[in-house]
């Protein structure tokens, strides 16, 4: 556009217009363009409204002198669609000769002498476009802001959620992931960590929350000057909101305890944190690589005597004096159950009376098993259940040299015994053949690597029964088939179903399709160990 106007061009000028947008712009936080943007929308729906709303009526602000253009828009089109908002190249040519297909004519129209509906209308649309923009302002700022702890001010409660005011943006703190029986007031300072940021129908939502373990994790990164600079890293957080809570901490440096700058002189930087969490204590735990040494911290201050690990089905059994299991369970098993979330083991609090019972238990159950099954006398079955035997494919399949290690046998006893062993087993499998054929178990299921005589005949007894059967199951389901004494953990499970699954696929395919089920598996676990984490 020229420097000097014309004349005609002045009386269409409306500099005012650039000013109400670079207003609106800056109090919104928007771009100027945006407010234009929403102005001539505006003004096309009041032009549409008084020339017919089917024609194609746009509208546009010129950005330096602020003129109003409306104009009516054709489309030169080779098929005609729509008569009112296209016309043939035939026609067009009537009043421009040079037209060509897929141009417009541009038809100007008289600038828009605006009544009173035409106005709202107009307003309301400005309104809006102009709230839809700072909601796309709001996204764009906060997007990349979750997993921050941010301040603000309470606005509003509402029904127990609580809307902030962070300044730039709302914010919705819901009741649930608020600390119980915390209560702010209107205008009252509040911290609280985003824990997600989306993008909804009424545009974009800021959820908030005090609960969460990060929240707790961030605290201590803002107190603690040691883990804002890295030396000490905060391994895992387990909290039970407004009550307890556990820390693992481990230094990167081994010349500094992780504990001791966390807690601060006389306790400052701790309780700092507990003061924020109203109260919430904490335990302050040095995390170690060895699952053992770190339940053990974990359960502080209660006392262990033994741990005994299970790492196929990732669980922990503990063993503590008589005297500290109430302290090791805690209240209501709080202090049981933050030591599991916090180290990702299932653990199962025993008192040392308690374990001695349950291995004497064991001892009977398991020698009565090889005096019937090898046909020997109780000594020969305490010894072997002693030197640690608890399975009849172990005496069949060991080393000689592993029996004769045993006090009082010689070689001929334990030939004998792996004998005896081998023909109850072989016996066995022949019975449990019979009656998996019974059950009428597909063949295709045994030829699974796994797969033994006896969970044919369970899956048998559960009615699966055929390969497509099996391959339906999940891994869960699988293992509640299984009678009590068969050892299976969740990933020998998965990997029977995958076998299971394989002849659902082309060969082609198999491999990806293995890789597509184990990446979905592996998903489903670590989403599973963050839901337990938090």
């Amino acid at each position: 556009m020229n420097e000097t106007m014309s004349e005609t061009d002045a009386v269409h000028a409306r500099p005012e217009l650039l000013q109400v947008a670079e207003t609106v712009a800056r109090d919104k936080g928007i771009e100027q363009d945006e407010v234009l943007e929403a102005m001539e929308q505006a003004i096309q729906k009041a032009g549409r409204s008084k020339y017919g709303h089917e024609h194609d009526i746009r509208a546009t602000i010129d950005r330096k002198s602020g003129e109003i253009t409306l104009a009516r828009f054709v489309e030169v089109a080779e098929e005609i669609e729509n008569e009112v908002t296209q016309t043939t190249l035939e026609e067009a040519r009537k009043t421009k000769a040079d037209a060509e297909i897929g141009e417009f004519l541009v038809d100007p129209l008289p600038p828009i002498d605006f009544g009173r509906i035409a106005a709202q209308t107009a307003k309301q649309v400005i309104v809006q476009k102009v709230r839809d923009a700072e909601r796309k302002r709001q996204f764009e700022e906060y997007k990349e802001r979750a997993g921050e702890v941010v301040n603000g001010l309470v606005k509003r409660v509402e029904f127990g959620n609580i809307i902030v005011d962070l300044g730039r943006a709302e914010a919705l703190l819901r009741r649930d992931e608020a600390i119980p029986r915390e209560h702010f007031n209107n205008g009252d300072r509040i911290r609280a960590y985003i824990v997600d940021v989306r993008e909804e129908m009424r545009g974009p939502q800021i959820f908030l929350s005090r609960t969460h373990p990060k929240f707790m994790a961030m605290l201590f990164a803002q107190e603690v000057p040691e883990i804002y600079d890295g030396i000490i890293e905060i391994k895992s957080v387990a909290r039970d909101p407004g009550s307890r809570a556990k820390i693992a901490v481990l230094s990167n440096d081994s010349s500094i305890d992780p504990v001791g700058p966390c807690i601060g002189m006389r306790g400052s930087r701790v309780q700092a944190v507990v003061g924020e969490l109203q109260g919430e204590k904490i335990d302050i735990i040095q995390w170690s690589v060895d699952p053992a040494t770190f339940i053990v911290n974990a359960l502080a201050p209660a006392e262990v005597a033994k741990v005994v690990l299970d790492e196929d089905n990732n669980k922990i059994e503990v063993v503590v004096p008589d005297e500290q299991l109430s302290l090791a369970i805690g209240r209501r098993g709080q202090n049981v159950r933050l030591a599991s979330q916090l180290s990702g083991w299932d653990i199962d609090i025993l008192t040392e009376a308690e374990e001695s019972e349950r291995r004497q238990q064991e001892f009977v159950i398991r020698s009565q098993m090889f005096v019937e099954a090898l046909d020997v006398d109780e000594v020969i079955a305490h010894l072997l259940v002693t030197e640690g035997f608890s399975s009849i494919e172990q005496v069949a399949f060991v080393p000689v040299d592993d029996l004769v290690e045993i006090e009082g046998f010689d070689e001929d006893v334990a030939e004998e015994l792996r004998e005896r062993a081998r023909g109850f087993l072989e016996a066995r499998d022949q019975e449990l053949a019979k009656r998996r054929s019974e059950l009428g178990v597909s063949d295709d299921i045994a030829a699974i690597a796994g797969i033994t005589p006896v969970i044919m005949v369970a899956l048998g007894e559960g009615g699966i029964k055929s390969l497509d059967d099996l391959a339906d199951l999940a891994g869960d389901e699988l293992l509640e088939l299984l009678p009590a004494d068969v050892s299976m953990s969740q990933n020998q499970a998965n990997e029977i179903i995958m076998a299971a699954r394989a002849h659902w696929f082309p060969d082609e395919d198999l491999g990806a399709s293995e890789t597509a089920e184990n990446e979905e598996a592996a998903a489903d676990d670590a989403t599973a160990e963050e839901v337990k984490e938090e």
